[in-house]
């Protein structure tokens, strides 16, 4: 089924599938249903190294590169969208950030406790006003002496309400545009920093999504992360890459979708035989099979282009673009086959329905990317 990856993925990818199976599985639908972040399903996935997967092994990582990362979110992802996403955030936007843009001292304060998964990473770029627009921002960060004060808001930010470490993007200089934007580390208990949980999320319902306010919150400037005004860039270059990992994400929750699929039309019958020898059931499990190799090849090829350091931006976008609505499409050819008993709780495809549909929407929507690979397509156009 996956002929390009190595032998080294494909042993990641096994053990990822059977620590997925024996842990994750099982307690989906409990974390689903609690809104409970997945705390002991998070340690045994930093017990197996992967919470510290794709970091610099120089300061505690696990090394590997992305093609070994998309292998095993494929698995997670197709047992539980929750612990899929904890990781997704807690590596490839959090830690990755402090990874490829920290300094050597910020590397040694922060890599080790967060790639060991003793702590936990968030994100924090959105805003109630701006979403898309990320040079919208209003959160603001002034200096004052040897420390900077932050002043603002941030919502939908996930893993906050268990995180440890914030990389957080504020608004220093609203006339210089994107050059205004910085990005700075904070700790959990800076005074002024205060957290408050959001409920009623219509998946990935154990993430521990938050709202953030920093009220005259001073954070030193030994925490600033690259140079005063180089937040966009960054900010751009970490969802490029994570873009990556969303679509592999994709990948575990189309092929959770088709495997249930498979298994209940070898089982369920109807007019006296499976429903699997029905031919119309049949060309919905083909098409579904089709995209899902589809977007697994999308991403593969991202991921390469990633690992071997060239230009990945439209490729990273195509694979996010198409792998997360392909993962819908395959979910909602599965609750079909499913029919009324995939409606109801605690239907597998009932809860990968609800999970995917948020894989449009984070780490820039559909709308983005596609903005993303036509300009990358056109180029300058002379007026």
């Amino acid at each position: 089924m996956r002929p390009l990856y190595s032998e080294q993925q494909e042993m990641l990818a096994a053990t990822a599938r059977e620590f997925a199976e024996k842990e994750l599985a099982p307690r989906a639908a409990e974390v689903d249903e609690a809104e409970k972040f997945p705390v002991e399903q998070f340690k045994g996935l930093a017990q197996l190294g992967f919470t510290g997967l794709t970091v610099d092994e120089n300061y505690g990582g696990s090394g590997g590169d992305y093609r070994d990362m998309m292998a095993v979110l494929e698995e997670i992802g197709a047992a539980c969208g929750t612990t899929s996403t904890v990781l997704i955030t807690h590596v490839s936007l959090g830690s990755q950030t402090i990874n490829q843009f920290g300094t050597d001292e910020q590397k040694k304060r922060w890599i080790p406790a967060l790639a060991t998964g003793e702590k936990i990473a968030a994100f924090a770029l959105t805003e109630p006003q701006t979403g898309s627009d990320a040079l919208g921002l209003t959160t603001t960060m002034t200096e004052d002496g040897d420390d900077y004060v932050l002043n603002g808001t941030k919502l939908f930010i996930t893993n906050a309400g268990v995180a440890d470490v914030f990389t957080v993007f504020v608004n220093q200089d609203r006339s210089a545009g994107y050059r205004g934007i910085s990005a700075i580390v904070m700790e959990k208990g800076t005074p002024g920093f205060s957290i408050n949980p959001q409920h009623g999320k219509m998946g990935m319902r154990g993430c521990e999504t938050a709202e953030l306010v920093f009220d005259n919150c001073r954070v030193p400037k030994e925490n600033l992360l690259g140079e005063p005004g180089g937040g966009y860039r960054i900010a751009l270059k970490i969802l490029d890459s994570s873009r990556i990992m969303i679509a592999a994400q994709c990948l575990g929750l189309g092929k959770g979708a088709l495997d249930a699929a498979l298994e209940y039309s070898r089982q369920r019958k109807a007019f006296g035989s499976a429903i699997g020898k029905k031919q119309a059931i049949q060309f919905m499990l083909a098409d579904m099979a089709t995209e899902l190799d589809a977007a697994r090849l999308l991403t593969f090829r991202a991921a390469s282009l990633y690992d071997a350091g060239m230009p990945h931006s439209a490729e990273a976008a195509m694979a996010k673009v198409y792998a997360s609505e392909a993962a819908g499409r395959i979910a909602d050819r599965a609750l079909q086959i499913h029919g009324g008993t995939g409606y109801f709780r605690p239907s597998v495809v009932e809860r990968i329905y609800r999970d995917q549909r948020v894989t449009e929407i984070y780490e820039g929507t559909s709308e983005i990317q596609r903005l993303v690979i036509s300009r990358e397509l056109l180029g300058d156009i002379p007026d």
